[in-house]
């Protein structure tokens, strides 16, 4: 039950009671033992008759019932209407009429029956309830029939059931309220458990991205001045080159995708936008300086045109992991062609190699590579299709369609 409102005072005796409800019954009994008591002897039509044994058993009897109600409330309710009957039935005559005031207990236990069960059940044991204590003290007690003490039985048994039923719809509206609230919490801590691991995913993308183009060419250029170091330092000096402008560019790409992770106050992050097609030409350079000869197509000729940020980046990505792939597995001979082509609501980005290498550390899932993998984790992010695989004539070719009405609105401002 929903406790009431009250002051600092009677705070702490009513928490007491709420977590004792044993002793709530059993103070409740007395109380209402004790107002039975005193309302019979001040009953106006029998102002100076005693109270009998048979009265005080009965309403004793019917009281104490009431510390059973929270566990048996339609025991407890059938009890006390016996009790009430006894009394109505067996008064009258030379012991004057009953006192109707024992029919107290029976108002409380309705009370508790209609706060603990549905509206139905409800009306049908209220009106039961009702017109039997209500009959009964029409036909065996006070003179005439509408004397104020039967109406009074009928309007108090009425009003325990109405209340309780009132605070039974309460109660479940306060539960239903509460648990919408926690649905609503639980769906907040849900969204952001998949917001984190969203977020996480991007970031682990856009590193592998970043880490893993420019140590492939570390890699290679180192591998070519270890060869030639001693017949021909030249070359070695320009392979070096090569790795330190690689490498520098890694850590400016790691600098700026690891300064999005800084919260307010930190030092501050860069500001250089992040890569997209309009960079297109610094990254074949790279590849042209470290042996892939790459030719670039592009549909319109004089370029894309104004992208979606997070369409124009992931296109940057796609080729730039199909050019690592191609520079890494497909031969010493490949050589590699960008072919993108914006069509109406669409951007389709392609690259082919001719070298006999395939990608199997990238491509495969079942490999242990994961570049093809983010890529189509990228593409699909988008709502996208990513195509890789060998093509008949050799070579390897990696095709993605990017619509450029993205889901993602937050990412084209």
């Amino acid at each position: 039950m929903t406790p009431l409102a009250v002051g600092p005072g009677l705070a702490r005796p009513r928490r007491w009671l709420c977590e004792h409800p044993l002793a709530l019954d059993t103070t409740l009994a007395l109380g209402v033992f004790v107002l039975i008591l005193i309302g019979s002897v001040t009953n106006p039509h029998s102002p100076h008759t005693p109270l009998g044994p048979l009265f005080v058993l009965l309403t004793g009897l019917a009281s104490a019932s009431l510390v059973l109600r929270g566990r048996l409330p339609r025991t407890v309710l059938a009890f006390t209407c016996a009790m009430t009957l006894t009394e109505i039935i067996s008064s009258g005559g030379e012991h004057g009429p009953p006192r109707l005031a024992i029919a107290l207990s029976v108002v409380v236990a309705l009370y508790t029956v209609a706060s603990r069960t549905d509206r139905p059940t409800t009306w049908r044991i209220g009106v039961l309830t009702v017109v039997v204590i209500t009959g009964a003290g029409i036909v065996f007690g006070v003179r005439p029939w509408y004397a104020q003490e039967n109406l009074g039985i009928f309007g108090w048994t009425g009003m325990a059931a109405a209340v309780g039923d009132a605070v039974r719809s309460r109660r479940a509206f306060v539960a239903a309220i509460e648990e919408r609230a926690v649905r609503a919490e639980q769906s907040r801590e849900q969204e952001a458990r998949r917001r984190v691991a969203e977020e996480r995913l991007r970031i682990a993308r856009e590193l592998h991205d970043v880490v893993a183009h420019h140590i492939a060419l570390v890699n290679v250029q180192a591998g070519v001045a270890s060869h030639v170091m001693d017949s021909r330092p030249d070359q070695a000096k320009e392979a070096l080159a090569h790795v330190r402008e690689a490498s520098r560019s890694a850590l400016d790409e790691l600098r700026a995708t690891v300064g999005l992770l800084r919260q307010h106050g930190d030092p501050a992050a860069p500001t250089e936008p992040a890569p997209g097609l309009g960079v297109l030409d610094q990254l074949v350079d790279g590849f042209v300086r470290a042996g892939l000869p790459v030719d670039v197509a592009m549909v319109p000729a004089d370029g894309p045109g104004a992208l979606p940020k997070s369409v124009d980046l992931t296109a940057y990505r796609v080729v730039q992991e199909a050019l690592t792939n191609v520079h890494k597995h497909a031969g010493a001979e490949a050589r590699a062609e960008v072919r993108i082509v914006r069509e109406r609501g669409a951007l389709e980005v392609t690259v082919v190699d001719d070298g006999p290498g395939r990608p199997a550390e990238d491509g495969d899932e079942s490999g242990g590579g994961h570049g093809l993998l983010g890529m189509r984790e990228r593409v699909a992010a988008l709502r996208g299709d990513c195509e890789a695989g060998p093509r008949p004539e050799g070579g390897f070719r990696v095709r993605a369609r990017l619509p450029l009405q993205t889901r993602t609105g937050g990412d084209d401002r």
